[in-house]
């Protein structure tokens, strides 16, 4: 954090010494006062000499916040609460965060102090400070925000509280709850912040929908087959999907009935799908179009298990490569494409034999791509139903398949179809 550009920019605004208000910043940045909040805080301070002024916070609507205020009041409804520690400058900082909402709109925030408001609250919050969080304002409210009780209840078309079904859940949501039953559930051992840490990564699912999920501090709840109400995660983007992570705030709740699982995958057009930006357990249907380079026969690396090109990987080195088995296959349904990747199983269905074939294969023929070719013989032109886990970002869409299968019917009638329900 460069301070002294910080603090140049201040002196001038202010019109006072330079190394005054440097110091004034590093005192503050040294108790973890977010660097925004301790340039608020200077100010104020500085406000009434040499020139400055002190900003008066403005009274918006929640659609007119933007980043360039320095500090807003607003009249709003408390829509989540979210509770977790987050690690700023070396200290541990327990944070409350969701969504506030007015007739307008809804602002997420954060909350550097525990305020004491609920979900349902209505609330007059004066000298917020905003900043930027995943591209949109976020209001901070810190040590010289207000909050108080609100005059008059504010009424909002936006739902209150953090129940959600799993469909609805997405990357960036905080305070949510869910009522699902696990589906897969897995102790491992992590190089965390403060060394190795025990952590519980899984799927769970609902009628709409499955996700995954990381609980920071195992719980002897969850384990396959249980049904549980867990409240206050956090989602995150893990893989292109969103995934629940469960925080020392977090509680589970076991149910006295079994909750429904979704037992089929949605089938959307490859370009639905990839619009999504990423989903987790999705079936499309199209025609291969070509197997992509590094399929067949790989290797791995045995220590992050990257694929190995020339001996080398891009993590750990020289290494001897794992012999291993994956396809790439494009796929298009006349919408759009997708990088299909088949794990060692999968190819090996496709390809009618396991590794020690492949291996053979290309002994055989002194040549590794003879298994690449066979793949491709069989696959290219082919059409085919996938399911599985839909990753998306600036390399393109990638499908990692859970199911590989001769579609029963025709993949751009199924696109045109899907296409036309959108339209409607």
């Amino acid at each position: 954090m460069d301070v002294n550009s910080h603090a140049e920019e201040l002196a001038s605004d202010l019109g006072v010494d330079k190394e005054e208000v440097k110091a004034d910043l590093q005192n503050l940045l040294e108790y973890s006062v977010p660097i925004d909040e301790a340039k608020q805080s200077v100010r104020r301070k500085h406000g009434s000499g040499s020139g400055g002024s002190t900003p008066t916070p403005d009274s918006v609507d929640v659609d007119e916040i933007t980043t360039d205020h320095d500090g807003v009041t607003v009249t709003v409804c408390v829509l989540t609460k979210g509770t977790r520690t987050i690690r700023y400058q070396g200290d541990d900082l327990t944070i409350r965060e969701g969504e506030l909402a007015d007739e307008t709109g809804v602002v997420s925030y954060t909350a550097w102090q525990d305020f004491g408001f609920e979900p349902g609250d209505s609330l007059t919050i004066g000298n917020a400070g905003v900043r930027e969080w995943d591209g949109e304002p976020e209001l901070n409210l810190n040590d010289s925000t207000t909050v108080a009780i609100a005059e008059e209840p504010v009424e909002v078309d936006h739902e209150i509280g953090g129940d959600r079904a799993l469909v609805d859940i997405e990357a960036g949501d905080r305070g949510r709850n869910v009522e699902v039953r696990v589906l897969e559930a897995e102790s491992k051992t992590i190089s965390g912040r403060d060394g190795e840490t025990e952590i519980v990564e899984g799927v769970v699912g609902d009628e709409t929908a499955k996700l995954p999920f990381t609980d920071w501090q195992p719980r002897p709840e969850i384990e396959p087959g249980a049904d549980l109400r867990i409240e206050d995660v956090y989602v995150r983007e893990f893989r292109g999907v969103p995934s629940l992570n469960l925080t020392e705030f977090s509680t589970v709740t076991p149910l006295p009935d079994p909750i429904s699982v979704a037992t089929d995958a949605p089938r959307l057009s490859v370009a639905d799908a990839v619009a999504s930006g990423g989903m987790f357990d999705v079936e499309v249907v199209g025609n291969v179009l070509e197997i992509r380079d590094g399929s067949g026969l790989i290797e791995r690396c045995p220590e992050c298990d990257r694929v190995v090109q020339n001996g080398q990987c891009r993590s750990h080195g020289d290494v001897d490569g794992e012999d291993d088995l994956r396809v790439k296959a494009i796929l298009d349904d006349g919408t759009d494409t997708v990088t299909v990747v088949l794990d060692d199983d999968l190819t090996a269905e496709v390809y009618g034999g396991g590794l020690d074939d492949a291996l053979s294969a290309a002994q055989d023929a002194m040549d590794k791509s003879v298994v690449a070719d066979e793949i491709a013989d069989s696959l290219v032109g082919q059409a085919y139903r996938v399911r599985g886990n839909l990753s998306v970002d600036d390399y393109g869409a990638t499908l990692d398949a859970t199911e590989f299968a001769l579609a029963d019917d025709d993949p751009a009638s199924i696109a045109r179809a899907a296409l036309a329900e959108v339209g409607e």
